[in-house]
């Protein structure tokens, strides 16, 4: 598996807390979108850490094609 599988075409809007990690599924196989369940194991991919700088709403990536990734950066709307 040389791509990502895009998990859906639209972020995943998470509400965080300051100072917690998350660990966001870079590979798309994942069945806790946004998050990392493991489902990588047999790819090249690795979950990317992402810590709450502060306790609100952000934007996970649900494409995988994000140059923001863990977040969204709107790439999906070019898919």
């Amino acid at each position: 598996m040389s791509e990502a599988v895009v998990a859906q075409k639209a972020p995943y809007k998470v509400d965080v807390e300051e100072g917690k990690n998350y660990f966001w599924c870079s590979c798309g196989k994942s069945a806790k979108q946004p998050f990392c369940d493991g489902a990588h194991q047999d790819t090249s991919f690795q979950p990317l850490r992402y810590t709450a700088e502060k306790t609100g709403t952000v934007y996970f990536c649900g494409c995988k094609a994000s140059d923001k990734s863990p977040l969204c950066d709107g790439a999906h709307n070019k898919l």
